[in-house]
């Protein structure tokens, strides 16, 4: 048994709140770049030499990417054999964002009920995702999830007689009802299988999974190129000004699903996809 201190929790939660919303990470750097180069729209192009050149301000100068700064989506692995002391883990993950989020000047963007409206003033609380799993290590990924993408995510609880052909059609729908309102070029992130609850939560979390990693499944391999292509030929391009880069990637999650159904969730994330990953 090994035993981590919650403090040390909110220290990395602190630290990886900041990064994320200041530092591109090392994957969408080597997507983006490639899009700059293979953007053919002459427009499409000068957007994405403006786009990168924030990268490169906020980089330098410690200013955040985007304005907004997200409400922070985080996800842990904990190892099973991890004991933590000092109190509850939530609330040490809670406070690991508040002091992000209020001591890196990020904009607080979280209000306590969704009908009353009233900012919390610290952007907490966090989405926070658990998975209990062998060993003795935690791994946490922070994803700061902004709005513009956010709301143009989609569920589809399609019948299983739909097939692949109707998860591809869904995947279509959702990113040309999406449009220019995600700040494309995007990341789109897809789940399939499970239940209502269980698909989406695999399209979030396909959006932090590193985009050189591919999945272990040929078919989804298959399936994430051939989405990534056509989308890119839907011609929404950077700022969904025209052009041949509307998305980055496409990453995919499975799990297995009821005989009845065929759930496919899709959730679109901005340009820069932020995220930042620790294992301690």
């Amino acid at each position: 048994m090994r035993t981590i201190q919650t403090t040390d929790i909110t220290e990395n939660i602190r630290q990886m709140c900041i990064e994320a919303n200041h530092y591109l990470s090392d994957d969408m750097k080597q997507v983006f770049n490639k899009a700059v180069d293979n953007e053919e729209s002459p427009l499409g192009r000068q957007v994405l030499e403006q786009l990168k050149e924030n990268l490169e301000i906020a980089s330098s100068d410690m200013i955040p990417i985007c304005q907004d700064t997200g409400m922070a989506v985080i996800f842990m692995n904990v190892g099973q054999e991890v004991h933590f002391e000092g109190g509850s883990i939530t609330d040490a993950v809670n406070e690991g964002v508040r002091q992000g989020y209020t001591e890196g000047y990020l904009r607080k963007s979280v209000v306590g009920d969704p009908i009353i409206r009233e900012n919390t003033k610290d952007n907490t609380p966090a989405v926070i995702h658990y998975d209990i799993v062998p060993g003795d290590k935690v791994e946490i990924t922070v994803a700061p999830k902004g709005f513009g993408s956010e709301n143009m995510s989609r569920i589809f609880m399609l019948k299983p007689a739909d097939g692949i052909e109707g998860v591809k059609e869904a995947i279509l729908t959702a990113v040309k009802d999406a449009g220019p309102n995600a700040c494309p070029p995007m990341v789109v992130g897809v789940g399939i299988g499970g239940t209502f609850e269980k698909c989406a939560l695999l399209a979030k979390k396909a959006l932090t999974r590193d985009l050189n990693c591919k999945s272990d499944i040929q078919y989804v391999n298959d399936l994430e190129e051939e989405m990534l292509d056509k989308i890119n030929r839907l011609g929404i391009g950077p700022g969904g000004l025209g052009g041949t880069q509307t998305a980055l990637a496409v990453n995919i999650e499975t799990y297995p699903t009821h005989i009845a159904g065929l759930p496919v969730a899709v959730n679109i994330c901005c340009h820069v996809n932020r995220h930042a990953h620790r294992v301690i």
